[in-house]
């Protein structure tokens, strides 16, 4: 069976054209041509099933969550803690009192960040990669000024991979937290996060995985992985805006500070002393972000709903369909060549600026991103200001792919 064939035979026992009606979203014309939306990376779309909950919510059982002294509050209370409950079983932590509400993956490495603290010291090391979001940087970084401690950087090889002889330099003794992508939100590689996580807790370090790139596409075992703390955002993965979870192991949760006071995170306040709330509330001060729980939730449901070893073998079919026209545009280059990675292309065009190329695309109907998707250490690695985009999600189809790379030849005779 030739690859093209394997590619259709994936997409078709995936049953895509059923999965797209699910998305009402990628039924429009953008500048007169259908949409084809190639920038889930950045943000995926969301099924009717999402839309359908939180409208569900905000009509039948809207009010706030855990106080209320009556049926809506009992409803909202019972759907809001229903979704975490989805999300712990999606995660396979081993409870809820480990599964955190949080504004996002950006907030919940902050929150890690801050709680941190107070355990590092001059002399203590920090190990990041070069292929990080900044948001798995920054954090960081700050809190090395703040306690004197040194943040290392794992090496990326040419390809796009982690260099493991780095890693194995990098690590030592000192090393008291390490902070790794799952998956590069710029080159799609897929890093051995279990095996580093194992020899990083036996050298005493800490760990947190940021998996907003990896949840997409894959299920998450964190007890397999090891990790002490995972994050990911909800609308990467199909989910609304405006959330996202912070799993953290029990003991390593009640000894971290809290983040933010106030509301749900308060136990009992006296003019003298104030207590904390037991896990998890006491990380979710304020009123919690319960329509978008419940739309998280729903998310997952539909996820579980589908074959995720259909979804993959479709997704990757979509990123070999790609791979196999590359040579079709002159001058076309993949930045990230790694050998396990999610379907997502970063590219340059020599002789055309990302910016370009993302503009005519989008008068063709087609949605990428451009830029240095918030990782400009990896673009310097590289030596290139940014790099065109192109993310799938297996609601996108061949003919997606095929008419992706029409649209860069066009873009590319308008230059020549």
């Amino acid at each position: 069976m030739t690859d093209l064939s394997m590619a259709k035979a994936a997409q078709a026992t995936l049953d895509v054209a059923a999965i797209r009606r699910d998305f009402p979203i990628l039924d429009q014309k953008v500048n007169g041509k259908s949409l084809v939306y190639l920038d889930n990376g950045a943000s995926a779309q969301k099924p009717q099933a999402v839309l359908e909950a939180m409208d569900r919510y905000y009509r039948e059982m809207h009010s706030n969550v855990h106080r209320g002294a009556h049926t809506l509050g009992d409803r909202a209370t019972t759907a809001f803690e229903g979704a975490r409950e989805t999300v712990r079983e999606f995660l396979n932590a081993a409870s809820t009192r480990e599964i955190v509400w949080t504004r996002g993956t950006t907030e919940a490495i902050n929150m890690v960040a801050n709680g941190l603290t107070g355990r590092l010291g001059a002399g203590d090391e920090i190990l990041i990669s070069h292929m990080e979001h900044h948001a798995n940087i920054v954090p960081w970084q700050m809190l090395a000024e703040r306690t004197g401690a040194t943040l290392k950087v794992i090496a990326v090889t040419p390809q796009g991979e982690l260099d493991l002889e780095s890693f194995g330099q990098q690590l030592s003794e000192r090393t008291r937290i390490l902070a790794l992508t799952h998956v590069s939100n710029v080159l799609g590689t897929v890093n051995p996060v279990a095996e580093l996580v194992a020899k990083a807790k036996a050298a005493g370090a800490l760990t947190l995985l940021d998996g907003a790139q990896a949840v997409p596409h894959y299920r998450p075992d964190v007890q397999a992985l090891g990790c002490d703390f995972y994050v990911f955002s909800s609308h990467k993965i199909f989910g609304p805006t405006g959330i996202g979870v912070l799993y953290g192991r029990e003991q390593l949760l009640e000894d971290l500070p809290p983040y933010q006071f106030g509301g749900e995170m308060i136990e009992r306040v006296t003019f003298e002393k104030t207590t904390w709330n037991t896990l998890p509330y006491k990380f979710e001060a304020g009123t919690p972000p319960i329509a978008e729980a419940v739309g998280l939730g729903a998310a997952i449901d539909y996820l579980n709903g589908l074959d995720r070893q259909a979804i993959e073998a479709a997704e990757q079919a979509l990123l070999e369909k790609a791979n196999t026209l590359v040579d079709s545009v002159p001058g076309m280059s993949v930045i990230g060549t790694a050998a396990h990675k999610v379907p997502v292309m970063s590219f340059k065009v020599d002789g055309l600026h990302p910016s370009d190329i993302g503009t005519l695309l989008d008068q063709q109907g087609i949605a990428i991103r451009t830029g240095h998707h918030c990782a400009m250490p990896l673009m310097d690695f590289y030596g290139v200001p940014g790099t065109a985009r192109a993310s799938f999600a297996f609601y996108n189809t061949l003919e997606e792919v095929e008419q992706l790379f029409s649209a860069l030849q066009k873009v590319q005779r308008l230059f020549v």
